[in-house]
């Protein structure tokens, strides 16, 4: 059944806007409130939900509602399934109109606890020509009944929700391969990296054993002991990656995603490891600062250092957040960190801030290490 045109400029325009505003967020389940809000808004409904279909398309699989309290929706309890007058635009997707939805005859009545509700207005949701879920209003305020105008811009909302949930499909489609190519390329760091670096270890201790009593076996010991350590953080944040489904928000797929992000700007993955508790102990005024540091650390590095490599290691203990960037390149000055260029005057100032510490080196070794450390509130 088509709908009638919108005549009104002022109901088009507001339902240009709507749709403006829908298609703007492409994360599903917001998504899917702001087409519920909107329609509330335009029609002046008390009730608004969302109710969509399972996979067979013959009953509801989620219902989502706006307009009750987390108290009341708490006292009705169970979800509706699809029975009664909402069953209806399941077997028979078109609008539907009801000037008091209890003396319907297909009426199911409502649950214990569940408010009053005369007037109704539901309108099915399409998406490729296949319903994907129906829109239902409830009580317009004001009125006894919806109009045929409520109805009109209710069905070109709905047709915009239909574009908008398949965009926000198609967009969690790309989102999973992006994290299927990322744990690929861990898979290939953890072989390439990982595994050889621990062959190299191998040979080493070999060497020990076969010469026990060869000069320095204990500078060499201590040094090997320390690459097991560094190895052992590559492969727990290796494992945290792999683990994450690349949505999340703490302070590590903030940092991963920020690196992966200057992966095109500095010519090379630079790897990252963490130690101890960063996701619940970074509070967010911290981590917008370490991210700050990270971006303008790895930027100079690009600019400035030459380099073929470079690590960032965040840890978090004693109540302070410490952050190392080390590179393999050419150094720096021997200049104050607040004087010079590459912006290391605005890192001094961010860790000042935070009533931190900043510093920076070249190791007689070579390349630079940036070490920035701040106070974590408690």
């Amino acid at each position: 059944m088509p709908y009638r045109s919108i005549d009104d400029p002022v109901r088009l325009r507001r339902v240009l806007e709507a749709t403006l505003l829908i298609e703007a967020d492409l994360d599903l389940p917001t998504l899917l409130r702001h087409i519920i809000d909107e329609a509330r808004s335009m029609t002046n409904a008390r009730y608004g939900a969302l109710g969509v279909l399972d996979d067979e398309g013959t009953s509801l699989s989620e219902f989502l509602t706006v307009g009750l309290s987390p108290d009341e929706e708490m006292r009705i309890g169970a979800r509706p399934t699809g029975r009664g007058v909402l069953g209806m635009l399941i077997t028979d997707p078109k609008p539907l109109r009801l000037p008091k939805l209890g003396s319907h005859p297909e009426s199911y009545g409502f649950p214990p606890n569940h408010p009053p509700m005369t007037s109704f207005l539901g309108v099915p949701i399409k998406v490729r020509d296949a319903v994907y879920g129906n829109l239902y209003l409830t009580d317009k305020i004001g009125w006894s009944e919806f109009t045929s105008d409520d109805e009109a811009l209710v069905g070109a909302l709905a047709l915009a929700a239909g574009i908008a949930i398949e965009n926000a499909r198609l967009h969690q489609r790309v989102q999973e391969v992006a994290v299927y190519e990322e744990r690929d390329r861990l898979a290939r760091d953890l072989h390439d990296t990982v595994i050889q670096r621990l062959f190299a270890i191998g040979l080493t201790l070999q060497s020990l054993v076969g010469n026990p009593s060869a000069p320095a076996v204990g500078d060499r010991l201590t040094a090997t002991i320390s690459d097991v350590d560094d190895t052992i953080r590559q492969v727990r944040t290796s494992i945290f990656e792999l683990g994450s489904d690349g949505l999340g928000r703490g302070a590590r797929d903030n940092v991963l995603s920020l690196l992966r992000e200057l992966r095109p700007v500095v010519g090379f993955d630079v790897h990252a490891s963490f130690e101890g508790p960063v996701d619940s102990a970074v509070p967010d005024i911290v981590l917008e600062h370490l991210l700050a540091v990270i971006r303008e650390a790895v930027t100079n590095i690009e600019r400035h250092a030459q380099a073929t490599t470079a690590t960032v290691v965040i840890s978090v203990s004693d109540n302070h957040c410490r952050l190392r960037v080390v590179d393999d390149g050419c150094g720096i000055a021997d200049t104050e960190p607040g004087t010079g260029g590459l912006g290391l005057g605005n890192l001094r100032r961010r860790a000042e801030k935070l009533q931190g510490q900043f510093s920076i080196e070249s190791p007689d070794a070579g390349g630079t290490v940036l070490s920035w450390q701040v106070p974590i509130k408690q």
